[in-house]
C-alpha cells in the first residue's frame, strides 16, 4: 500500500502524512510542485523526527509519477469529494496507491481520469471536506484493515 499526495500546498499536512506512513510502514509519494519549499525544516514541526524515517519519494511532476506507477503496475485509488464509491464499500487490494489531491483544488480532471477508482469518505450533510492528512489516515486505515496490512 502506498500514499501519494498530488501537489500538496501545506507542509504540515505533508509532515503529518509522512508521520502516519512511517508509523504504519507505507511509502509516500510527493508529486511536485509543492506549494511550499520542500525541506526537512518545513516538515519537521508536524512530522517530528518521524518524517525523516518515512519511506518517501519525490516525483518532479505528474508525468514522472505516472511513469513510476505504470512501471510498478500500481492501481491508483483517488480520494475525492466527487468520489462515486463510498469508502466503506470499496474493496482495496494490497498494491493500491491511495492518491489525494491538493488542499485547495483537489485533483484536476486528468488525475481523475487516470484513477482506476474514485472514492469518497462519507460525511454528514452540509460539510464540504476533511483535512487531507486526516482523510489520508482514515482511508489508509481502512485499506490496511481490509488487506490485513497493519504492522504486526
Amino acid at each position: 500500500m502506498d500514499l501519494a499526495l498530488f501537489q500538496p500546498e501545506i507542509a504540515g499536512n505533508v509532515g503529518t502524512t509522512l508521520r502516519t506512513a512511517a508509523c504504519l510502514g507505507v511509502a509516500v509519494h510527493i508529486i511536485e510542485p509543492c506549494g511550499f519549499p520542500f525541506s526537512d525544516a518545513a516538515l519537521k514541526r508536524a512530522g517530528m523526527d518521524y518524517a525523516t524515517r518515512a519511506n518517501s519519494r519525490r516525483h518532479a511532476d505528474w508525468a514522472a509519477f505516472r511513469s513510476w506507477s505504470d512501471a510498478e503496475g500500481k492501481r491508483l485509488v483517488l480520494l475525492t469529494t466527487a468520489g462515486a464509491t463510498p469508502l466503506p464499500t470499496f474493496e482495496f487490494q494490497p498494491g493500491d496507491t491511495l492518491l489525494l489531491g491538493s488542499e485547495s483544488a483537489g485533483a484536476p480532471p486528468h488525475v481523475h481520469d487516470a484513477a482506476a477508482a474514485r472514492i469518497a469518505i462519507p460525511m454528514r450533510p452540509g460539510f464540504r471536506s476533511l483535512n487531507v492528512a486526516v482523510a489520508a489516515g482514515i482511508a489508509l486505515a481502512e485499506a490496511l484493515r481490509q488487506t490485513k496490512g497493519f504492522p504486526a
